[in-house]
């Protein structure tokens, strides 16, 4: 017979090889599919791995993907540790972008150093608006965060695409649906020259280490574990659930919203409505591979863009699906989740207790 025991203490060595183990089980698990479409597995993870790190242009590519994969799984991480399901980072970081294109496509001008801030608070305000909304419902009425953060994902998208075929379409455009230019003044600087990877991964960057300081030394971060762990008892104890709740989510969905600046501040440089390939939903999974440590997300986020960036060599190299990226994550999540549970619990095998007969 099997018994689950919870584990009192949990190592660091086990919380951080658990993660670490589950992205190679995942790979592992990936070469199934693989072997089935006829390509020889060891050559396929080779051309993986030379189109995400083999040359400066390709760990610029990855650097690239890793940058809104940082801030959705940040603004996931954030949101999760309070319980707070945040499943509407897609349909933020799109809030985020919009607004971004309306503050600098010249309804302001000014110099970079007015323009860029200004740029990135518009996009977060719009990020954190959007995810009050549900968090407010939740708190007054009941209302599934999980329900309304997923639809509001399709009411944006839907939004943005109006607004992209109406007030905010680029008259030079032709008619295609996308919006007018970023001013030059207002988008970020590029890290390297000629190379895609842009300031937006500083950002990013510093995101990460000012978010795992607010949560291990400040009294904001005991206050969003404290109720992750244990609302009714944090309530209890004094501490403002309510208002700590929505501070989780001002901060949570500011932070998607800068990875939507990101793409059009420092990618792009106008938006169209397949700005994202889906940067929101990749975010969760890259919480959970994170353990939802801040910057556990760095590592996950460079581990999830590689396996995207280097799938796509490897569909170029061996003629099999990219698709195949999608699937590793998908692994990646399941081995995950099936790694946490056994972290947090023993498993004991105990045989059946011997019946003792009297006469």
């Amino acid at each position: 017979m099997i018994r689950f025991e919870p584990r009192q203490n949990l190592s660091p060595a086990l919380a951080i090889a658990a993660p670490v183990a589950a992205g190679f089980v995942a790979l592992a698990l990936a070469a199934i599919p693989l072997a089935f479409a006829g390509a020889p597995i060891v050559e396929a993870y080779r051309l993986m791995v030379e189109g995400a790190f083999g040359s400066l242009f390709a760990f610029s590519e990855t650097l690239t993907r890793t940058t809104p994969l940082i801030l959705t799984g940040l603004a996931a991480a954030v949101a999760f540790r309070a319980r707070l399901w945040n499943i509407g980072a897609e349909g933020q970081l799109y809030a985020g972008a919009l607004a971004a294109v309306a503050v600098g496509s010249g309804l302001i001008d000014g110099p970079p150093i007015v323009m860029i801030p200004l740029v990135l608070l518009a996009g977060a305000l719009a990020g954190a608006l959007l995810m009050l909304g549900p968090t407010l419902l939740k708190l007054k009425f009941g209302a599934d965060e999980v329900v309304t953060t997923l639809l509001l994902n399709f009411v944006m998208l839907l939004f943005v695409q109006m607004m992209l075929e109406g007030p905010l379409q680029d008259p030079m455009s032709l008619g295609w649906p996308q919006s007018a230019p970023i001013i030059d003044s207002a988008m970020l600087p590029p890290l390297l020259g000629r190379m895609r990877v842009h300031s937006g991964l500083l950002i990013g960057l510093v995101a990460a280490v000012a978010v795992a300081i607010m949560m291990r030394r400040t009294v904001w971060g005991a206050e969003i574990r404290a109720v992750g762990e244990n609302a009714p008892a944090a309530r209890y104890a004094g501490i403002p659930v309510t208002a700590t709740m929505v501070r989780v989510a001002l901060i949570s969905g500011g932070l998607a919203g800068l990875a939507g600046v990101g793409e059009v501040a420092g990618l792009k440089g106008y938006l169209t409505s397949d700005l994202s390939p889906g940067f929101g939903y990749a975010g969760i999974v890259v919480a959970m591979l994170a353990g939802l440590s801040p910057l556990g997300v760095v590592a996950a986020a460079l581990f999830i863009a590689s396996v995207f960036v280097g799938a796509d060599s490897m569909s170029r190299g061996l003629g099999v699906s990219s698709y195949l990226a999608d699937l590793i994550v998908a692994l990646s999540l399941l081995c995950v989740l099936i790694g946490g549970f056994i972290t947090r619990f023993h498993i004991r095998w105990a045989g059946r207790a011997a019946r003792t007969v009297r006469p």
